[in-house]
């Protein structure tokens, strides 16, 4: 069976502290903002307690500042300065695989130059998503590698050859047509086709109670709320921008629109921890950090592959897992989510466009 090269980095906290050692407790912080609990987030990340108990004191004392908040009987939570480390190593990994995407590619055809079109394993680019996150994390069956990138970001390294699926989103507002349009900035679109997976609900979040009274991206602006932004080529940065243009607004009315975060989670941590305003995200994410939300539209979730695997083993494997009831259970346990629909294939641009409203 042919194996999938792949160009992978750690970081070098110094002092002794391996890079293996450094990686496991990344992933740890990940599994700890996740389950909400050190010893869930220990057999999340196959170590035991006292291991990663031990791990997180030798970085605290090397670091000289906490990583987790313990409070009696509400669980264990990542300190500021652990959000930020986390947030750190998000935003670096998503620089960096743009850089090594090609020569990752370069690679693979170099090992393996008579390997089939068809992939054994799906290299996914995706725009980030709170569900499909913890559901590939969590699946050991579902056979896939994903990078988070933005969903522009994604279209073109699909475009370029770079991976076998792209995950983007389509804001609510756009129609086939529109949506077309946008999708042929990347695409040939004859060349693809194309698998709705969920649609979510986007707002704005605020602290909790919405104290400001915000009803509108308007309102941010008028009390001169500070914000935290999506990076560039992010969907929700595009229907940002697209917001701004439809109340008359300039980036420079808003405080805080340099301010960059690349997932969901960051910037519900970023209003959570009072450091901005207001965010704007997907509802899933206000819930998990107990935040105001007011709801500004929905998307509609979809992933975008070459027309030449998408009847392939891996790609029908992929499917069924979507229509599962395991996903389906997921979507159902998250705020603001909803199915797309009971599609059982990928399909060509002209059959998938019918169903955008």
């Amino acid at each position: 069976m042919p194996v999938s090269p792949l160009i992978c980095w750690t970081w070098n906290f110094g002092a002794g502290l391996s890079e293996a050692e450094s990686a496991k407790l990344l992933q740890l912080l990940d599994a700890v903002q996740a389950q909400g609990k050190l010893a869930a987030a220990a057999s999340a990340c196959q170590v035991s307690y006292r291991s990663a108990w031990g791990l997180l004191k030798r970085y605290e004392q090397h670091f000289g500042q906490p990583l987790v908040i313990k409070g009696r009987g509400r669980g264990t939570a990542l300190s500021d300065f652990g959000e930020r480390l986390l947030a750190l190593d998000a935003a670096a990994r998503a620089s960096l695989d743009s850089v090594h995407a090609p020569w990752g590619l370069r690679l693979k055809e170099l090992l393996a130059p008579s390997e089939t079109a068809e992939p054994e394993r799906l290299h996914i680019a995706a725009s980030h998503d709170l569900a499909l996150a913890d559901w590939i994390e969590n699946g050991r069956r579902v056979k896939v590698d994903i990078r988070w990138r933005g969903s522009e970001e994604a279209l073109t390294a699909l475009a370029r050859g770079e991976c076998d699926a792209a995950g983007f989103h389509i804001p609510g507002k756009l129609g086939s047509t529109e949506t077309s349009a946008w999708l042929g900035r990347w695409l040939d679109l004859r060349q693809y086709a194309f698998f709705p997976v969920m649609r979510r609900q986007h707002g704005i979040l605020t602290a909790p109670g919405n104290p400001f009274g915000i009803t509108s991206l308007a309102d941010v602006a008028k009390l001169r709320l500070r914000m935290v932004n999506r990076q560039r080529g992010s969907g929700t940065r595009g229907m940002i921008d697209q917001l701004l243009a439809a109340n008359g607004l300039q980036a420079s009315a808003l405080p805080g629109y340099a301010h960059e975060e690349f997932t969901h989670d960051a910037v519900a941590a970023a209003v959570a921890s009072g450091k901005v305003d207001v965010g704007i995200a997907i509802q899933a994410a206000a819930a998990r950090y107990d935040l105001g939300f007011v709801p500004l539209g929905s998307d509609l979730y979809c992933l975008a592959l070459r027309s030449s695997i998408a009847n392939g083993t891996a790609v029908a494997h992929l499917v069924r897992r979507f229509r599962g009831e395991t996903f389906k259970a997921r979507l159902a346990a998250l705020t603001g989510y909803a199915s797309a629909g009971d599609t059982r294939t990928f399909q060509p641009w002209e059959s998938f466009a019918s169903q955008i409203c």
